[in-house]
């Protein structure tokens, strides 16, 4: 059955790319050049590829974290993100995410379906000084990465076949209307005054409650005790991460500013803030500084950040990063003591460092910073954000969570989510792939 599947959908792919001029082309592509801003534009390639890195980091970040038996397939389920979303955002996802809305919860997908419409002779109204090809190649990256965050709380014991089909269902199901209601000017949370720089909700919380859904409903590992295979692997997914979220904040500027230049800023100091606070508090509590905690807490500040970037000033970013990798930290260890198995930790520190952003922004956003900023941070002395912000994490909190588990119990009726016993014990490099280290 699998193979009849697949082979209809390379067959409709092909047949519908082939004649896409006559079957979709609905808008004619204006002849006209629009003169678009060339620093912008050099400046959103280079953010795109830079989120792209991201990904294949995020993939050794995990796979170093893993037994040595499954370091393949962990890193491979980031690569197939890469794969799988791309096409799928060209065909349907981007339509989904910023066509034109439909109850401001949702785009229709029809104007944009296989990038109709979507060229380099027009510009999308939020970025009108770069072409409108690039920002929905820029968003394809955020949409990629979202996905491959949350396969670290099911790590080493899912089907990868079985990912893939979740995967498709959580882009189109949950990502494409959260990123609708955020960052479309017609989405329901943008229009209430919601700030989300760069996805504090759109990526790290809905990957981090979809992960605590898969771990709640796949169950525990039969053996959590295995060693990690390459701290060096993390070190280095790391450095990509950091060094890719520059594109991922920055770029969400949508062009080479002063709001660019700000981002990048509160990006770099938060990182370091969070992964010193992290293994200070590690020295603290009586455990020794290790690799594993200078780059868990790195993360967790990227990911805390992400929300206020391009909305707070460098000391307030410090104190961002600061307490989210406390509150993070100790999330961690609250999670090792459950029964839950959230295998590498995504929900305590994408989930709770994501919700952390976004409360924090609610506290810290200043129009000093970023005009865009028309009700400022409770510091201020103003309230209205704060409580949008925590509107927004209530109400995405429950969409995410509710609906992830719903779409893990649906895909296990259609295919098993886990592997059995057997094929978890030999691992899953050897059980699903065929290869191994």
């Amino acid at each position: 059955m699998r193979k009849i599947v697949l082979s209809i959908l390379l067959i409709s792919l092909l047949v519908l790319s082939l004649f896409s001029t006559s079957i979709l082309s609905a808008h004619p592509i204006p002849i006209e050049e629009i003169a678009f801003d060339t620093g912008d534009t050099a400046w959103m390639i280079v953010a795109t590829a830079l989120v792209l890195i991201m990904t294949p980091g995020l993939g050794f970040f995990y796979g170093g974290m893993v037994g040595k038996k499954n370091v393949i397939s962990t890193m491979l389920q980031s690569f197939m993100a890469m794969i799988i979303v791309t096409v799928l955002w060209i065909v349907i996802g981007f339509g989904l995410s910023f066509g034109p809305t439909i109850g401001g919860i949702i785009g229709n997908p029809i104007p944009f379906l296989f990038f109709q419409g979507v060229g380099i002779h027009t510009a999308w109204e939020a970025a009108p000084t770069i072409p409108f090809l690039l920002f929905a190649l820029f968003q394809a990256k955020f949409a990629i990465i979202t996905p491959a965050l949350i396969t670290g709380a099911f790590a080493e014991r899912i089907r990868f076949w079985a990912y893939l089909l979740f995967m498709v269902l959580f882009i189109i199901l949950i990502y494409a209307p959260l990123c609708h209601m955020t960052w479309h000017p017609e989405g329901i949370l943008f229009k209430m005054g919601v700030l989300d720089f760069a996805g504090g909700t759109v990526v790290h919380m809905s990957a981090g409650w979809a992960a605590l859904a898969g771990a709640i409903f796949l169950g525990k590992r039969k053996s959590q005790k295995s060693n990690p295979a390459r701290i060096t692997y993390v070190l280095l997914g790391t450095a990509l991460l950091w060094f890719g979220w520059f594109g991922f904040n920055a770029g969400s500027a949508l062009g080479a500013n002063g709001i660019a230049v700000q981002a990048l800023g509160t990006t770099t100091i938060a990182a370091a803030a969070a992964g010193m606070a992290w293994v200070f508090l590690d020295k603290i509590l009586g455990h020794k500084l290790s690799a594993m905690g200078a780059c868990i807490g790195t993360v967790v500040g990227l990911v805390a950040i992400t929300p206020a970037a391009g909305f707070v000033s460098m000391p307030h970013a410090i104190f961002i990063g600061i307490f989210s990798s406390i509150v993070s930290n100790l999330a961690v260890t609250r999670f090792h003591k459950s029964t839950i198995d959230d295998a590498l930790d995504v929900f305590a520190c994408h989930g709770v460092g994501g919700m952390t952003g976004m409360l924090l922004t609610g506290v810290f956003a200043s129009s000093a910073v970023n005009s865009a900023v028309t009700d400022q941070g409770l510091i201020f002395g103003e309230t209205t954000l704060f409580f949008n912000q925590l509107i927004a994490l209530v109400g995405v909190s429950i969409f995410a969570f509710l609906s992830s588990y719903l779409l893990f119990f649906i895909v296990n009726k259609i295919t098993p989510l886990r592997v059995s016993e057997e094929k978890e014990e030999l691992g899953l490099d050897l059980s699903q792939h065929g290869e191994f280290l």
